[in-house]
């Protein structure tokens, strides 16, 4: 009887089955160096980052638009012809007509209301004139709102000027190297130094009822001298840098409080004369924030020196915020007061307030 040899069944297996050790290793092998890169090989270059297409960038540049000259900006633009229908334009032409002639109506009755009495008498017969003088009666266009309203436009800048008052804030200052010549813009013709050796100055309206008379001396003895180097601004277009020196208004203020609810003082000069020599007494009103500004002096010094008799000896006012017309010269009496009082420029046509 034939029996099998030892290890003809695992021939017979391997040759059926799986493949034997060696071929397993090769195979891997050969995979691994598949997927490792070749040294030898030329390194691949790497992609640029995409970018619009030529095309498109051809139509950005298309839709912007050019750059236009300034002539081609201010040029006018081409008229092109609109058809209006007729009906529709006479409707516009009879409207503007109608428009006109209300506006240019308007304009001559309140050129008229404006019109002075005397340049009325002028220009116009009496029937005339007593025919638009009853329509501005049955209008309410009286002379009292017409004098209002001008009063009204006549201190208009005059209460702008006050709304951005600060008490705070300051004139420029300059060194004494900056001084400049300063006119002598006395109003009519210059006192004579007579009265210079009787002078005084009195103040009312205080707080304590009585009335107090103060020489140069006294003001001189009472009160500490402020020095300062501003500018003074004529209304006639010129100004000066001068050197000043007196008492500050303020200080006065203190010393001799005004009475409850005063908020005016009138500087008076009774020294003034009018160009033929006559007394005209010269006043001024100032209101109470004003004289309390640091700046605003009662001047008795200029370029350290007293004041001559041309510039107001021997005390004036100096307020740099104000026009020189306010600062009046030979001050003989300070009045307070709760309503502002008369002002010598005012009563001939100028602003009351006359700030800079």
């Amino acid at each position: 009887m034939e029996t099998d040899r030892p290890g003809s069944g695992r021939e017979e297996k391997e040759e059926a089955g799986t493949p034997s050790t060696p071929a397993v290793t090769e195979g891997v092998k050969t995979a691994a160096s598949e997927a490792a890169p070749d040294e030898s090989a030329p390194p691949e270059r790497e992609s640029a980052p995409p970018g619009p297409a030529p095309a498109a960038a051809a139509a950005a540049s298309e839709s912007a638009p050019p750059r236009l000259t300034l002539r081609e900006r201010l040029r006018e633009p081409e008229e092109s012809p609109i058809d209006v229908p007729l009906r529709k334009l006479r409707a516009r032409t009879r409207r503007d007509f109608l428009l006109f002639s209300a506006g240019a109506l308007g304009a001559a009755a309140g050129f008229w209301w404006l019109l002075p009495d005397r340049a009325r008498r002028e220009h116009l017969t009496p029937a005339l004139r007593d025919w638009l003088d009853s329509w501005e009666a049955r209008v309410g266009a009286t002379r009292e709102r017409r004098e209002k309203f001008l009063n009204h436009s006549l201190t208009f800048d005059d209460d702008v000027a006050e709304a951005l008052y600060s008490p705070t804030r300051s004139v420029r200052t300059y060194s004494r190297s900056q001084v400049t010549p300063l006119r002598n813009n006395y109003n009519g013709v210059i006192p004579k130094p007579d009265y210079i050796p009787s002078w005084s100055l009195t103040v009312s309206g205080l707080a304590s009822g009585r009335s107090e008379r103060l020489t140069i001396a006294d003001l001189l003895s009472e009160f500490s001298r402020h020095d300062q180097v501003t500018r003074l601004c004529c209304v006639e277009g010129w100004s000066a840098v001068a050197w000043w020196g007196g008492l500050r208004f303020s200080d006065l203020l203190s010393a001799y409080p005004p009475a409850a609810g005063a908020r005016w003082a009138k500087l008076e000069s009774a020294v003034g004369l009018d160009a033929g020599g006559n007394p005209d007494p010269y006043y001024v009103s100032i209101d109470l924030p004003t004289a309390r500004h640091p700046q605003t002096l009662l001047a008795t010094h200029l370029s350290g020196r007293p004041l001559t008799v041309a510039h107001g000896a021997p005390l004036r006012l100096l307020a740099p915020m104000k026009l020189g017309l306010k600062n009046i010269k030979a001050i003989t009496s300070i009045v307070y007061s709760t309503e502002e009082p008369a002002d010598y420029w005012n009563e001939r046509g100028y602003s009351k307030y006359d700030g800079l």
